[in-house]
């Protein structure tokens, strides 16, 4: 994230604002593709089930990031658009983006080759966007690892905790 989008996210107000001023809108949350639910509330934490790259149209990022032609660039994308479902998920779930007191910590998966090794700047992605629309409520413990390979062979998946207001 660079420092005008980190001052805009500062000063704008509610995270439906923070959003608009990126020109973004949600779309429908992604329906779970087994037998899982989007999200469990236990208390005042909100566990999101992992996510992927997956387009409002319905089409699924694909492919290996490294050598096997989905570049660093591509998978950062895709991890923020995953980011994207993700917020569509909790917007789902809890019908106001303003009941998250802050995002508690991440998991991101990255489809990657043996030898890639820069995880962090893909998961990137989700983490910049978190904190364009939650400002320093979007600063978040993490983990960024690679896989061998993940679930319709998609470039990422991104789980989240949630903190919330009471």
């Amino acid at each position: 994230m660079n420092s005008s989008t980190a001052t805009v996210a500062g000063r704008m107000g509610s995270p439906a604002e923070r959003l608009a001023s990126l020109g973004l809108t949600l779309p429908p949350p992604p329906p779970p593709i087994a037998n899982f639910v989007t999200h469990v509330r236990e208390g005042n934490l909100i566990y999101l089930s992992g996510q992927g790259p997956r387009e409002a149209n319905g089409f699924m990022h694909t492919g290996k990031v490294g050598t096997g032609g989905v570049t660093i660039t591509d998978a950062y994308g895709h991890a923020r658009l995953t980011g994207i479902n993700l917020l569509a998920v909790l917007q789902d779930a809890l019908g106001d983006l303003s009941r998250v007191r802050r995002v508690v910590k991440l998991l991101g998966m990255v489809n990657a080759e043996p030898d890639f090794e820069d995880h962090p700047s893909v998961i990137n992605g989700c983490s910049d966007l978190f904190v364009e629309v939650f400002a320093d409520a979007g600063h978040h413990a993490r983990s960024a690892v690679g896989f061998g390979s993940l679930p319709g062979n998609i470039t990422v998946e991104i789980e989240a905790i949630v903190a919330l207001y009471d």
